[in-house]
C-alpha cells in the first residue's frame, strides 16, 4: 500500500493549540484547587504568548519568503496555517476568559478578589487615588500622538493605557506605558487580599495625567511581537565573541515586527483601522480579552496566604523525597559504582546528583568534570559546585547552551561567572544547538580511569526539577563513560561526526538507531511492541515509520504530552498505534524509547524529542538502560502512565482529545508516583547517626 502520509497526520501548529486547550481543561477541572486553577491559566496565557512569538512569528517570515512551501502534515502554505490558527485561538480567547471569570467569583468567598475601580469601596478609592498621584503619576511618561509626535515604538508583551484625547478642534491618541518597574497589582488595606490591576489604576485617572484634555475612549493593550531570531541568521564576523552576539539578538528580538494586538476594550472601526495601519497588522490579528494579559502576579498571592487558607486553595505540600536506592552516609562514587542509580523528578530529589558534583569537587582522584547546560535556575548550587571544583584545580568543562530560547540572558550571566572561577566554557556548534543533558566525572584509581556518567532526560535546573518530571541516570559502567569522553571531546573540536558504543546522539546517530530499533520490531509483526515516552512528535520519517510498523501488526503506545502530529486508529495507516496524552500537576518531560518485551526489550532514555529540529538539527544524547532493575523501574512507570484515567486523555483518528472512561480504580500517575515516593522512604530507615542514636536505634525507640 501506498504510504499517503496526509491521510494520518495533522499540522503541528493546530495540534500544539490543542495541547494548550488541555492545560485550559485542567484550569475548568472543579477537583483542582482554586489557586492551582487560576495557575493553569496563567500557564495556559504564556503558552500562548510563546506560540506567536516563536511559531506564529516564524510562519509570517515564511509567509514574506517563501509562501507557497507546504507542510507536509497537512498540505497547508504558511498563509493557510495562520488563517487556521488565528480561526482556532480566537474561540480559546472566550473559553478563557470565562474560566478566569468564574474562577474569581469563587475565591471571592476567601477573600481573594481582584477588583474593577467600580466595585472598590468609598475608602478603598480614597487609598487608590492618594497612592495614584503620590506613587504613580511622578513616573509615567504619557505621550500624544499628533503631527509632532510619532507613534512611539511599544515594547512587547508590556500593558499600554490608551485613549481618544480632544483639545479645542484637534483630536489625537493619547498612550500611557504601564512603568515596568512597579507591581503589576496594587494591594489594598486590609485583612484579605484584595487588589487593583496597575492598568485599570492609571486608566481610571486619565483625566489626571492629560488634565488639559477631553478624553474618551479608554482602553489598554500590549502587542505581542515576533521572537523568532536564532543567531545562525546573523552574519558572524570572524572575531565575534558568541556572547556579544546573542546580546546584540536579545536586544534586536524587542523591534521585531507585530503578530498579535490584545484589547481590553472592543475597538471601534476607527480605532481598529488606526491600529491595523500603525502595526501593520490584519484585523484578525486583534484578540480582545476581558481577563489580565499579565497572570504571573497569581504566583506570588499563591506564595503570601495564610497557612489555613492555602490547604483550601493550593495542592497539598509534596516536597521531593530522597531516593530509598540512596544511603545518606555513603559516598555518591561507591554507591554508583556498585550499582546504576535512576532518579525519578520531582517525585524523587536532585540532591544525589548534587551530592555526586560537590564530593568530586573535593576528591583528590578526580581528574575532569564535564557537563552540557542548556538551562540553569537563577539560584544554581550546581554552578558553585562547579566553580569550586576548578578552584580545587580539577579540570572543569561546561558546555553552555547561549541560545536556549527565553533564557538567553541566564546563560549568559552563568557562562561569565563560570570563567571568572576558572571553568572552561565552550558554546557548542554554528546551526545546531546543544540540548543534550550529559554530565561525565573522570578519576585516576592507581593506574586506571573510572568514569562516572549521568545522563539525564531534562535539564540541570533545580527549580524546575520540582516541577518537571524527568529521569537521571547515573551509571559507572566503562562503556558508557567511554562514550561520553568521547562525545565531549568531539564537542571541544567542533566533530558532529563523532561513533559511540552504547550512546546515540543526534545529529548523526540517534533517528538511524531508533528507526533501525523499530525495523526490529516490524521483523516480528504481531509480537512486536513499541512504546515510546515524549514532549511532542514532528518527525515525517519517524511517522512514516510508526505507520509501518502498525501496519505490520506491532502494537504501539505513544504517551505525548504537546505536539503529535500522528494520528492514531486512522484504518489502514495506524490501526495499531494509541496516542495518550498527560497533563496534571507537574509537566511531563521524560524522553524514554522502549522496543521488545522480556530479556530481548531494549530501553533508551534521553534529551530528543522526535520532531525534526532534535534529530537532525541539534546535539540530543540517549543512552541505554543496562541495569535489569532499573528496566523494571521505566516498565513500571509506563505501565501506570498508560494506566492513567484521570489526567490522561487519548487522541482519536479525528484530531480531538477525550479523557479517558473513567473505569475502577481511578488512577492519577503522579499521584501514585508521589504516593509510592513517599512510601518507598517510610520502608527505609534512616542510618543512626550518633552512639545515641545507635542505642535507639538498636532498642527501637
Amino acid at each position: 500500500m501506498e504510504n499517503d502520509i496526509l491521510n494520518y497526520t495533522q499540522n503541528r501548529e493546530l495540534s500544539w493549540l490543542k495541547f494548550n486547550k488541555r492545560v485550559l481543561e485542567e484550569a475548568q477541572d472543579p477537583t483542582v484547587p482554586l489557586l492551582e486553577r487560576m495557575k493553569f491559566v496563567a500557564i495556559f496565557t504564556s503558552n500562548l504568548d510563546e506560540f506567536f512569538m516563536i511559531r506564529v512569528g516564524s510562519l509570517f517570515d515564511m509567509v514574506q519568503t517563501d509562501s507557497n512551501t507546504t507542510d507536509s502534515r497537512s498540505g497547508m502554505t504558511p498563509g493557510e496555517q495562520l488563517g487556521k490558527i488565528f480561526e482556532a485561538v480566537a474561540p480559546l480567547y472566550k473559553e478563557r476568559d470565562k474560566t478566569y471569570a468564574e474562577i474569581k467569583k469563587q475565591l471571592s468567598p476567601y477573600g481573594v478578589c481582584g477588583l474593577d475601580f467600580k466595585e472598590l469601596e468609598q475608602s478603598e478609592k480614597k487609598y487608590v487615588k492618594k497612592y495614584f498621584k503620590e506613587q504613580i503619576l511622578p513616573i509615567l511618561s504619557p505621550q500624544i500622538v499628533d503631527a509632532n509626535h510619532p507613534f512611539p515604538h511599544l515594547l512587547n508583551k508590556e500593558i499600554y493605557v490608551t485613549a481618544n484625547l480632544k483639545y479645542k478642534d484637534k483630536s489625537m491618541q493619547g498612550i500611557v506605558p504601564v512603568p515596568q518597574f512597579v507591581s503589576d497589582i496594587l494591594y489594598l488595606p486590609g485583612h484579605d487580599i484584595r487588589y487593583i490591576r496597575m492598568e485599570k489604576v492609571i486608566m481610571e485617572y486619565l483625566d489626571l495625567v492629560f488634565e488639559q484634555y477631553e478624553v474618551t475612549d479608554k482602553n489598554y493593550i500590549c502587542v505581542t511581537r515576533n521572537a523568532d531570531i536564532a543567531p545562525d541568521d546573523e552574519a558572524l564576523e570572524v572575531n565575534d565573541d558568541f556572547r556579544y552576539l546573542m546580546k546584540e539578538t536579545l536586544h534586536k528580538r524587542r523591534r521585531m515586527a507585530v503578530v498579535r494586538l490584545e484589547v481590553a476594550e472592543k475597538l471601534s472601526e476607527e480605532m481598529e483601522q488606526y491600529f491595523c495601519g500603525k502595526f501593520a497588522i490584519q484585523p484578525n490579528q486583534i484578540f480582545r480579552t476581558k481577563m489580565p494579559m499579565k497572570l504571573a502576579y497569581m504566583f506570588a498571592i499563591s506564595g503570601n496566604l495564610p497557612e489555613a487558607m492555602k490547604r483550601s486553595l493550593v495542592y497539598p505540600a509534596f516536597t521531593p523525597q530522597n531516593s530509598a536506592l540512596v544511603q545518606e552516609g555513603s559516598p555518591m562514587k561507591q554507591q554508583i559504582r556498585k550499582k546504576d542509580l535512576l532518579l525519578y523528578y520531582p517525585y524523587e530529589s536532585m540532591n544525589p546528583f548534587l551530592r555526586l558534583i560537590k564530593e568530586a569537587s573535593t576528591d583528590p582522584n578526580v581528574l575532569t568534570i564535564k557537563i552540557t547546560i542548556y538551562r540553569l535556575a537563577k539560584k544554581a548550587r550546581l554552578v558553585e559546585y562547579l566553580c569550586a571544583a576548578a578552584e580545587n584545580g580539577k579540570e572543569v568543562t561546561v558546555l553552555i547552551e547561549l541560545r536556549a530560547r527565553f533564557d538567553e540572558q541566564n546563560n549568559i550571566d552563568w557562562s561569565e561567572r563560570l570563567e571568572e572561577a576558572g571553568c572552561r566554557v565552550i558554546y557548542g556548534f554554528d546551526g545546531y544547538k546543544v540540548h543534550s543533558k550529559v554530565c561525565l566525572i573522570t578519576y585516576r584509581n592507581r593506574n586506571e580511569i573510572q568514569y562516572i556518567t549521568q545522563i539525564g532526560t531534562g535539564n540541570y535546573n533545580e527549580k524546575t526539577a520540582a516541577m518537571y518530571t524527568d529521569l537521571s541516570l547515573m551509571t559507572a559502567n566503562v562503556e558508557i563513560g567511554r562514550d561520553a569522553s568521547e562525545f565531549f571531546k568531539n564537542m571541544s573540536i567542533s566533530n558532529l561526526d563523532g561513533m559511540y558504543n552504547r550512546l546515540i546522539v543526534a545529529p548523526t546517530s540517534l533517528k538511524q538507531r531508533v528507526l533501525y530499533l523499530m525495523d526490529e520490531e516490524i521483523r516480528k509483526g504481531t509480537g512486536g511492541r513499541i512504546i515510546m515516552k515524549m514532549n511532542s512528535l514532528t518527525d515525517v520519517d519517524f511517522i512514516e515509520k510508526v505507520s509501518e510498523a502498525s501496519r505490520a501488526g506491532v502494537k504501539i503506545d505513544l504517551i505525548v504530552r504537546g505536539i503529535c502530529c500522528i494520528l492514531p486508529g486512522v484504518k489502514d495507516y495506524t490501526d495499531n498505534v494509541t496516542v495518550t496524552s498527560i497533563v496534571g500537576r507537574y509537566l511531563e518531560h521524560p524522553r524514554i524509547f522502549s522496543f521488545g518485551t522480556g530479556a530481548d526489550q531494549k530501553i533508551y532514555i534521553g534529551s530528543a524529542d522526535m520532531m525534526t529540529r532534535n534529530t537532525e538539527k541539534r546535539v540530543e544524547v540517549a543512552c541505554p538502560v543496562l541495569n535489569e532493575d532499573i528496566r523494571r523501574q521505566i516498565n513500571h512507570y509506563l505501565k501506570i502512565m498508560l494506566s492513567d484515567n484521570v489526567k490522561a486523555r487519548v487522541l482519536r483518528p479525528d484530531g480531538s482529545y477525550e479523557k479517558v472512561d473513567k473505569a475502577e480504580p481511578r488512577i492519577d500517575s503522579q499521584a501514585l508516583f508521589m504516593q509510592e515516593a513517599l512510601n518507598a522512604k517510610r520502608k527505609t530507615p534512616e542510618k543512626p547517626k550518633t552512639f545515641l542514636d545507635k542505642i535507639r536505634h538498636l532498642f527501637g525507640k
